[in-house]
């Protein structure tokens, strides 16, 4: 077999694999809603590493809390106790009014995890047939990039060429409720959903959507999974995005901001008739629920507790939307906000989500596309009012430098 070399990349050095095609920028700061790069140039970041940085960058409270941790003790594994994990694990049980919390790292193991413990349920609670078990999600999913996620993914670049791949899992439209009680029946034992979805464009379902399927999952005897991954922990002006309809699902399956934006950090939560089917050796994580993690994790649990950044961003909602619909006007299609949390699509005769983002970058701030003509904003919680009103007018500017 000939080896071949791919072309070179301005931004990766020859031996790093290219699952990513960054924006021209190199950061080496970060500090509250800014970052800065190798040329010493600043820019706002709206972005937010998809909502990992939720507190934005070196949040004094965070880096401190994990300075403590790093002179003391960062990993043993699980087969120990640690000082702060059950500390930990009590204060995001009682910030999700749960009862037990398995940590993990990525969002992705989150999900898997939320996975295996769905079907031990429904074998073991339900009483599904072995091997039987189904799981409804939705279309224009995005819950991760393993090959199980993958397998359920309507998006073709994330699956292509990546099967065989496990099956049950049906697939439904996002915010059809009749379509997705239509899907159950007796083998189903969860819905796995977004309560506003991310990687879609920040898309957001009709009124009462995330209602009807909870009551649906409960007259069906079956797991409400919710991925607050984006959507959680402040992003969309409460502390989950099941909150705005008063739901409270079977299981969070949280993430990103949860690690504060210093390290990786995930969770499934839920109560103990469901959570306890996992015993010893069933399942397991090196790094899960480590010391650092937790450290971090419990001080992110405590800024929530206060509801001053789920605040910032619901007060900060109206004036987001209506600004970005003045300044674009009839330049986009569509602009989408809850909270701190917007998606725009642009008019299909302007320039690509990618072009716009990189047009950004000129402007001093930074932004990431979508699905071709859509770009996502979510800068920190912190943003200050007068930092976005300049991110405002620079997407603007952008958009006129693009567009005439």
């Amino acid at each position: 077999m000939t080896a071949t070399v791919p072309p070179p990349h301005p931004l990766l050095a020859a031996h790093t694999v290219r699952n990513y095609d960054p924006l021209p920028v190199t950061l080496v700061e970060g500090e509250g809603s800014w970052v800065t790069d190798v040329d010493g140039r600043r820019y706002l970041d709206l972005l937010s590493a998809y909502s990992a940085l939720n507190f934005g960058h070196r949040h004094p409270r965070l880096v401190a809390a994990a300075h403590r941790q790093i002179d003391r003790l960062t990993l043993t594994s699980r087969a120990f106790g640690t000082e702060l994990l059950d500390e930990f694990t009590t204060a995001l049980a009682h910030l999700c009014d749960k009862e037990a919390v398995l940590t993990m790292n990525t969002g992705s193991e989150a999900v898997e995890s939320a996975i295996k413990v769905a079907r031990r349920w429904g074998y073991r609670v339900k009483g599904v047939p072995a091997d039987e078990a189904r799981i409804v999600v939705c279309a224009d999913n995005f819950h991760g990039r393993t090959t199980t996620i993958v397998g359920f993914s309507t998006d073709a670049t994330a699956r292509s060429d990546f099967g065989p791949f496990a099956p049950g899992f049906i697939i439904v439209p996002y915010g059809d409720a009749t379509a997705l009680q239509a899907a159950m029946d007796d083998r189903t034992v969860a819905v796995l959903i977004e309560p506003i979805q991310g990687e879609a464009g920040v898309v957001i379902p009709p009124t009462g959507y995330l209602a009807d399927v909870a009551l649906t999952c409960r007259a069906q005897n079956v797991l409400l999974i919710a991925d607050e991954i984006q959507s959680g922990l402040g992003r969309t002006g409460t502390t989950f995005a099941c909150d705005h309809e008063g739901v409270t699902p079977d299981l969070y399956v949280l993430g990103k901001a949860l690690g504060g934006g210093i390290v990786p950090l995930s969770a499934v939560v839920g109560d103990w008739s469901v959570l306890d089917v996992l015993g010893p050796g069933s399942h397991g994580s090196t790094f899960g629920g480590n010391p650092l993690a937790a450290a971090i994790g419990l001080e992110v649990v405590a800024m929530l507790e206060t509801g001053r950044h789920q605040a910032r961003a619901a007060d900060a909602e109206a004036d987001f939307r209506e600004d970005l619909q003045t300044m674009l006007g009839d330049r986009a299609t569509a602009v989408r906000v809850k909270g701190l949390w917007a998606g725009v699509d642009l008019a299909p005769d302007g320039p690509t989500g990618r072009d716009l983002c990189a047009a950004m970058v000129a402007e001093g701030v930074l932004a990431k596309d979508t699905h071709g003509r859509t770009i996502r904003l979510s800068p920190p919680l912190i943003v200050t009012d007068d930092e976005l009103a300049l991110a405002v007018t620079a997407v603007g500017r952008a958009l006129t430098s693009l567009t005439g």
